[in-house]
């Protein structure tokens, strides 16, 4: 299949390492603000991150995407405050690590998606978007179940069944993906509707 073009570069272009860098620091910074809007709830918060991810994803494509989440993930390492609650450094070592990490095959598969053309229409982009955030529970249930255990971390969540991670690492969050799926794809469409009506 051919490389399609996606969104970010329809209207900003990315053929300049100043305006990839420009995207990556600014897709950063949506993605850190996002964070923050969040519902509380045990032990992982529902956030509008994973709507900011899918968008920077479908309009970044594949790579810069997935450049802009390992951005993410090195602010926080850093020590600033961009994950959810204003957390930092600790989380990437907390229950929510795994899905840090997932973060970025996330908008990676988001992104590729787009570049195969299979995000078209609201209908296409919603179900690309539902099954980006699915892939994202992998990482984000292997962590808290076998990864940080066997890795010798420690905690009440370390080692979780199979019943207390879809209790409360799964189920509480399905709605809400497939919510946050459709309004990305609303954005992303409704942005390309109207950078064509603009050009046309």
């Amino acid at each position: 299949m051919t490389r399609q073009t996606v969104l970010g570069q329809a209207v900003i272009g990315s053929d300049t390492l100043g305006r990839k860098a420009a995207m990556v620091l600014g897709g950063s910074l949506f993605i850190a603000v996002a964070a923050q809007i969040s519902v509380p709830m045990i032990p992982v918060p529902m956030t509008l991150q994973t709507l900011a991810i899918l968008i920077v994803g479908l309009t970044f494509g594949s790579r810069l995407g997935a450049a802009t989440l390992l951005a993410y993930l090195a602010e926080g390492a850093a020590g600033l405050p961009v994950f959810a609650n204003g957390m930092s450094t600790a989380a990437l070592v907390g229950p929510t690590a795994g899905f840090l990490v997932g973060f970025v095959l996330m908008a990676w598969l988001a992104g590729l998606a787009a570049e195969r053309g299979l995000a078209r229409g609201v209908i296409g982009t919603a179900l690309v978007g539902i099954v980006a955030s699915a892939v994202l529970y992998i990482p984000g249930v292997a962590w808290p179940m076998a990864v940080a255990g066997a890795l010798g971390f420690e905690g009440s969540w370390v080692g979780s069944s199979a019943d207390a991670i879809w209790t409360y690492w799964v189920s509480p969050f399905l709605l809400g993906d497939a919510l946050k799926a459709v309004i990305a794809a609303l954005v992303v469409t409704g942005g390309w509707a109207a950078l064509k009506s603009r050009r046309g």
